[in-house]
């Protein structure tokens, strides 16, 4: 025996559309619940202990510049002018180039690394890790974590190239970076942990727990509005310690 629904077509049309919209917001509202429930991707580590500096008088830290040429080193994204001053990297804006970046052609994941900066106010800049790049978009499009060089709020770590903007949870101004000299930059990557000190002083301590195993170490000579510029920003003692 067959059964015929009494329901008309209309009827059963939008009955049905009922139930498709009752699943589409249970749907949403169960992914919206996996995610405040999830835990953060990144997070501040607490350090009730004091964490300890790299140490810079260890005998196997690798140099990255041998103060004469750029060997080892690619150019990517902009073309803002790198050239070799006195035994430094100096990087100077060009008015029409978006961010440029000088990356090392060797790729390092567990790692601590330093040098030393010095940026002109103006400027804001940065030191990529674990970075990459594609080569399809913007001569090299560099997308990566950044230890930024931006006087109060120098160290702090900033996803470059990406949509996921300060990796810091907060950024508290310091006054650690000492604008028109020299500034020592140590940064120690090891599993998802990335540390940051300036002038000996611990700035950041993360974890990043979907963050890249692995990339090149990029400098960065910023963007400028037209005509606002030149400005300079230069490297020197550039090292690096793999782990």
């Amino acid at each position: 025996m067959i059964f015929k629904s009494s329901l008309s077509r209309s009827t059963r049309s939008k009955l049905l559309g009922v139930f498709a919209l009752a699943s589409a917001i249970l749907a949403l509202k169960t992914t919206y619940l996996s995610a405040k429930d999830a835990p953060p991707a990144v997070v501040r580590n607490s350090n009730d202990k004091a964490v300890s500096i790299p140490n810079l008088a260890a005998t196997d830290w690798k140099v990255l510049f041998n103060e004469k040429d750029l060997a080892g080193w690619i150019q990517k994204n902009g073309w803002a002018n790198y050239r070799i001053v006195d035994g430094t990297v100096e990087g100077t804006t060009n008015d029409k180039s978006p961010n440029s970046f000088l990356c090392t052609a060797e790729s390092y994941s567990n790692f601590e690394f330093t040098v030393e900066v010095k940026c002109d106010p103006s400027l804001n800049s940065g030191i990529q890790i674990r970075s990459a790049s594609d080569p399809n978009i913007a001569g090299g499009h560099v997308y990566g974590p950044q230890i930024e060089i931006a006087t109060q709020v120098s160290g702090y770590i900033y996803g470059e190239g990406t949509d996921r903007g300060w990796l810091s949870p907060s950024q508290e101004l310091h006054n650690h970076f000492k604008n028109q000299d020299w500034n020592q930059y140590v940064i120690r990557a090891n599993g998802k942990r990335l540390q940051t000190w300036i002038n000996g002083k611990l700035i950041e301590d993360i974890t990043d727990a979907i963050g890249a195993d692995s990339g090149f170490i990029g400098l960065q000579v910023h963007s400028i509005n037209q005509g606002s510029g030149p400005f300079k920003v230069q490297w020197r003692n550039i090292r690096i310690r793999p782990l």
